[in-house]
């Protein structure tokens, strides 16, 4: 199975913002910053897992709860309950859904 993407709509490839997390097990994983959002007072971030570095076609979006501290600094937080997470996705499914569509054509 082959995968055509159209680059014809704006895609960043070699600029998009990357940001390494740093998982439980003190692994690594680098991903592309989707988009930053409010959503009930507080700011989101969406992120996509990179394989080398591509956008991992297959891995899902990570969001968490975004704040930028001093220093440039950024503080991501796990959003632990599940049905606000769910509103959570809802909300920028509603706001980048026509971004992620473009990406599917």
């Amino acid at each position: 199975m082959s995968h055509e993407h159209d680059h014809d709509h704006e895609h960043e490839h070699e600029e998009m913002d990357v940001i390494t997390l740093t998982l439980e097990d003190d692994s690594e994983l680098d991903c592309a910053v989707i988009g930053i959002f409010p959503f009930e007072e507080k700011d989101y971030i969406a992120l996509l897992p990179l394989k080398g570095d591509e956008v991992d076609e297959d891995a899902s979006v990570l969001i968490y709860e975004y704040t930028e501290l001093e220093d440039e600094e950024l503080e991501l937080i796990f959003i632990e309950d599940e049905d606000y997470f769910n509103r959570v996705a809802d909300e920028f499914e509603s706001l980048y859904a026509e971004d992620v569509e473009d990406q599917g054509e």
